[in-house]
């Protein structure tokens, strides 16, 4: 059976894994289920199944190099586990859906069920994307995303990411406590379901990508450690346990495989690789791209993207579309609170000039020691990248949840100001990435929330508290005991938004100002991204302690045309020179250009306007450019 079965009549597909229960045959006359399992810790495995009645173990039999195997005559909806050595019962590590949670028994699956009815798509280019990213518990399963899709697309959002939909403990939670990859969180819905939400997204236009955990391990429900020791490395440990050990073809195998059931059999568009610095091993990281750029179907537009904290430009040559740029959010978060705590202390020196490095560069840190990593060298040199090869976001669900309370931006920072920064988010040439209600203005926290028990419960509440105590603002207990309990029901209720919140107000200005930004870049900057290139970036104005922070930046298009935004952060307007000429095509505050034709950018202000008379570029930048392609096939 090849990897992909497409029934073009039926619009159905399923990814044949080489791995967990996967049916042989047609599903609906004599159904088979091979069973195959890797537990090299083990002499004996036996499949035993909890709803088939008089249905006695399955003996299994090895197969060489820990593999185990057995065929089973049952179908869709039996419900199994593996016992290891005659005693634990453990789910399967690829199981497709865990009805009863993480710690109850692997169901069968025939993946084929569900009929596709866009199955004609083919995805979008990369410059093509706005990414929107959501928390599917927090807006009520797939059902509760499925009802804003609508809005999203004509809000200008042309990609939907969902943070990670892998099975973790506990009916509530971020999903970053992953121990389950290949079963989505029965606490959102079914398969069918998810794939529903997929499809209805394609109808409309949209992307979806989901958010995939390949570094570690969440603390309660994963058994892999008693019956398969060698995917873990004993000599190096991580903050979440022991590291994966990626050298072996097993575990690359067990993830390249993740990333392809996903992309073919669930039809998403995108992945984004959570902390790919912790996986610590770069080679595999590659090949996992050209896994997936040899295996989709020809024609079809995937994208895959990385959170990476080594800033390794190398990465993005050739081998993923883009990489979220926390420099970016970092120098606009120290420009619009002033904040110079945690890792904001790497960004607190002329931030102004930080952004102008992000804006005409990609990175800020390209080598340069950085202060919060001991004073050495992070990251490497990505003037030669294209700046659809970045990321940018103001919010996402670590820059917020990951705050003691949960802070959106907009309670921290000037609305005038915030606009501003928005403005440079939607407009410049990096993808720009909004995390939900961020379109309204939303001042609702979001939060860290989890649904564990006991003293897994109390350690994860606990600790949550500590990480805050070198904060001015949490240094003593009864400050850090006003930190939520990320257990507490009224936790995860506080991060929800409301379903039918009504549109009118200054909900409604917020949205029609994202959405008339967003139209500018629909119309007259996405068709001319693709080989876009930036034409570098000048502060203006830098003297913090004045509240002066300003500059102007400039980008080849591809037809020619000069992009250029200047924004002003600062409490004060600054001399502003050349004026904007050609075609202003986005202004904050209104009237922003008529200042600006007087020669001053007024304060918390943003302008950004085309020309043509593009400069050449000279032979040394020229050599620098190097060609990129995504891992698309």
């Amino acid at each position: 059976m090849s990897p992909l079965s497409h029934h073009p009549h039926t619009r159905q597909y399923m990814y044949c894994l080489p791995f967990g229960a996967q049916l042989t045959g047609a599903a609906q006359a004599q159904p088979h289920t091979r069973f195959r399992f890797w537990a090299p810790s083990c002499q004996t495995v036996q499949v035993v199944f909890e709803n088939v009645r008089d249905a006695p173990p399955l003996d299994m039999t090895p197969s060489g190099n820990g593999w185990f195997e057995a065929q089973a005559p049952c179908g869709p909806g039996t419900l199994y586990r593996y016992r290891i050595d005659g005693q634990q019962h453990v789910p399967d590590p690829a199981s497709r859906f865990q009805p009863q949670g993480v710690h109850g028994p692997s169901e069968v699956l025939d993946p084929r069920a569900y009929a596709w009815q866009h199955a004609h798509w083919q995805g979008r280019p990369w410059e093509d994307t706005v990414i929107y990213e959501l928390h599917v518990g927090a807006l009520g399963g797939y059902q509760g995303v499925m009802k804003r899709l609508p809005a999203l697309a004509a809000l200008g959002v042309t990609a939907v990411e969902l943070m990670p939909l892998n099975d973790y403990p506990g009916e509530r939670g971020w999903g970053y406590d992953v121990v389950l990859p290949y079963a989505p969180h029965a606490a959102y819905g079914s398969p069918d379901e998810l794939k529903a939400l997929v499809d209805a997204a394609h109808g409309l236009g949209l992307q979806m990508f989901i958010d995939v955990v390949y570094n570690h391990f969440g603390p309660d429900g994963n058994w892999l450690g008693l019956y398969a020791k060698p995917f873990f490395r004993q000599d190096v440990k991580t903050p979440w346990g022991e590291a994966f050990d990626f050298d072996r073809f097993e575990v690359r195998d067990y993830y390249c495989d993740n990333a392809l059931y996903w992309l073919m059999e669930y039809r998403f568009d995108g992945l984004r690789i959570d902390a790919a610095h912790a996986i610590g091993n770069t080679a595999w990281l590659r090949e996992l791209a050209d896994h997936v750029k040899a295996r989709v179907e020809p024609g079809r537009h995937v994208h895959l993207v990385l959170e990476n904290e080594h800033n390794e430009a190398n990465l993005l040559e050739s081998h993923f579309s883009a990489q979220w740029n926390d420099d970016a959010h970092h120098c606009f978060h120290v420009l619009l609170t002033g904040e110079s705590e945690g890792y904001y202390r790497a960004f607190q020196d002329s931030p102004i000039g930080k952004l102008s490095r992000v804006l005409g560069e990609g990175f800020a840190y390209q080598g340069d020691p950085s202060p919060v990593h001991g004073g050495k060298p992070r990251g490497e040199p990505s003037a030669h990248l294209p700046p659809t090869a970045f990321v940018m976001f103001l919010q996402n669900h670590d820059q917020i949840g990951n705050r003691a309370m949960g802070d959106r931006l907009r309670t921290l920072a000037d609305d005038d100001a915030l606009r501003a920064a928005t403005a440079v988010l939607l407009l410049s040439p990096q993808i720009p990435l909004l995390f939900m209600e961020e379109e309204y203005g939303s001042t609702q926290p979001f939060q860290f929330f989890t649904a564990f028990t006991g003293q897994l419960a109390d350690a994860v509440r606990e600790g949550r508290r500590r990480e805050f105590k070198a904060f001015g603002a949490f240094s003593d207990e009864a400050s850090r005991a006003r930190i939520p309990d990320p257990n507490d029901l009224q936790t995860f209720v506080n991060s929800s938004p409301l379903a039918d919140a009504p549109l009118s107000g200054e909900r409604l200005e917020w949205m029609h100002f994202y959405k008339s930004a967003l139209c500018v870049r629909a119309h007259l900057l996405m068709p001319r991204l693709r080989h876009v290139r930036a034409l570098g970036a000048t502060v203006i104005a830098d003297d913090a302690a004045n509240g002066l922070a300003a500059l102007v930046a400039r980008w080849r298009l591809d037809d020619g045309e000069t992009l250029t935004i200047a924004l002003n952060l600062g409490r004060d307007g600054v001399p502003l020179d050349p004026q904007p000429e050609g075609m202003v095509i986005f202004e904050t505050p209104p009237r922003a250009r008529d200042h600006a034709d007087n020669g001053v950018l007024p304060e918390s202000a943003c302008i950004a306007w085309l020309t043509g008379n593009v400069p050449e570029y000279s032979s040394e930048h020229d050599a620098r450019i190097v060609h990129r392609e995504e891992p698309n096939a």
